[in-house]
């Protein structure tokens, strides 16, 4: 692609973001009713409103231009500032005017309700928000979160002086978006609630309507985004796992070089995500009965580990019922019936007007109980593979003598290639410095150092 059709693409992405406010004032798909009896209409601040099957059309274009926008300039012309231009286009359009809803992190519950079988209709465009960036992912890695996402462009502009999380600490949270993965898919099946939009800490500050409990969450995300880099993206982001599923095949992939490396070690402080291997050190050889005796008896224990992640999740799964609101409907209508509370709530003197009876209550509620059962066990089974895959990862010594990046985890930023020396222009020998700040200052350093010994 020429770089004068990527440019207009870019520009055409961020001249839909300014104008498409002005678009969607037209593009209400239903009339609104014109009441007589004095009914007010009530506020739907805070909340998107539907969108045409036009807006929705346009949604998968831009997010589709917006990708093909990220792939280029990350992996072919390596461009960090068209990379933040691009995140700037993305936050205006998917953040402020689209309001967050529906992005591709928030569609998993959509995808998982549609699968449901309770009658619900998954719209396309849906589909298609939740497929393109997984289908992108798996051609040419996570570009998605290069620029594109939302909540991930919001944290990468906050970023000032990241830190390293100690390695401990890194794994252990890196299982929470595998759980919050996991629990948001339960939820939205059973029909609890859409608990990663709930708790995303950023639709509220995109809507402007969240309340005060949520605008802390968003303040303190950003807050320790300036130290950790993109918390969210790495620690707690359930879209991230599909992602990383795919990106790990990938055809092809954002690489710190594009032929042969150097070692001249200019990328091996660019990433703030810790996402970039660097080559091993050498030590003395592990002798190779030792390392297939601990691989056989983690895939030993493997059985055990799912064994307990099952009884784990049957033993949470009375409280995770009880999100549900039938459920606790249910409980508190049974605690009112045999006198062991006092008064009455809301929703259970709206259920005393209703024709269900009391019988038919309970048995809404039990049938709800078990199937969180079986999808709370299925859940703990999942997480019990999870922790021996990873177990079984970190038990593997890989030999590298090279800087590559994480194929799984790595967000395609280019900042390991925007600091790599070796020349990406055609025709020019492999190991010729270019001429970026980074290099010239790299190569400014060399001749400090040759000077100086040359006037000794």
């Amino acid at each position: 692609m020429k770089r004068p059709v990527v440019q207009a693409l870019l520009m055409g992405i961020l001249l839909l973001a300014v104008a498409g406010p002005a678009i969607a004032q037209s593009a209400d798909r239903f009339p609104r009713p014109e009441f007589t009896t004095g009914y007010q209409e009530p506020s739907m601040k805070g909340q998107p409103g539907p969108r045409s099957y036009l807006l929705e059309l346009m949604d998968v274009v831009v997010l589709v231009l917006a990708l093909s926008a990220a792939t280029y300039y990350s992996l072919k012309r390596v461009s960090r500032k068209a990379i933040f231009i691009l995140s700037v286009g993305s936050v205006l359009y998917f953040g402020f005017y689209r309001e967050g809803c529906v992005c591709p992190i928030g569609s998993i519950q959509n995808v998982a309700l549609g699968l449901a079988g309770t009658g619900y209709i998954l719209p396309l465009g849906v589909v298609f928000l939740f497929l393109m960036p997984l289908l992108f992912a798996l051609f040419v890695g996570r570009v998605f979160c290069a620029s594109v996402c939302p909540l991930g462009a919001a944290q990468e502009m906050v970023i000032i002086k990241p830190i390293k999380v100690n390695k401990g600490v890194k794994h252990f949270l890196s299982l929470v978006p595998y759980l919050y993965l996991g629990t948001g898919v339960l939820f939205a099946y059973i029909g609890t609630d859409f608990i990663i939009c709930k708790y995303d800490p950023f639709i509220g500050f995109y809507r402007m309507g969240a309340n005060f409990g949520m605008f802390l969450f968003s303040g303190a995300v950003l807050v320790v985004g300036t130290v950790v880099a993109r918390p969210y993206c790495r620690f707690m982001c359930p879209y991230s796992i599909l992602l990383k599923w795919c990106s790990v095949l990938s055809k092809w992939h954002l690489k710190t070089t594009p032929t042969e490396c150097i070692q001249c070690r200019l990328c091996e402080d660019s990433c703030p995500f810790d996402h970039l291997h660097k080559p091993t050190v050498e030590k003395e050889p592990e002798p190779r009965s030792v390392g297939i005796r601990r691989i056989a008896l983690l895939l030993a224990a493997t059985p055990v580990i799912i064994g307990l992640g099952i009884g784990l999740g049957i033993l949470a799964a009375p409280v995770l019922a009880r999100g549900h609101f039938t459920v606790s409907l249910a409980e508190r209508v049974y605690l009112e019936k045999h006198k062991l509370v006092e008064g009455t709530t809301e929703e259970s003197r709206a259920f005393y007007e209703t024709s269900t009876t009391y019988e038919q209550l309970m048995a809404q509620a039990d049938r709800i109980k078990r199937k969180v059962r079986n999808g709370a066990g299925i859940l703990g089974a999942f997480m019990g593979l999870v922790v021996s895959c990873k177990l079984l990862a970190l038990s593997i010594r890989r030999k590298r003598t090279d800087y590559e990046p994480n194929r799984g985890d790595c967000y395609s930023c280019a900042r390991c290639s925007d600091a790599c020396s070796v020349g990406r222009v055609p025709g020019v020998p492999v190991g010729t410095m270019r001429t970026s700040p980074v290099v010239l200052k790299f190569q400014s350093q060399i001749a400090q150092v040759s000077g100086g010994e040359q006037s000794g």
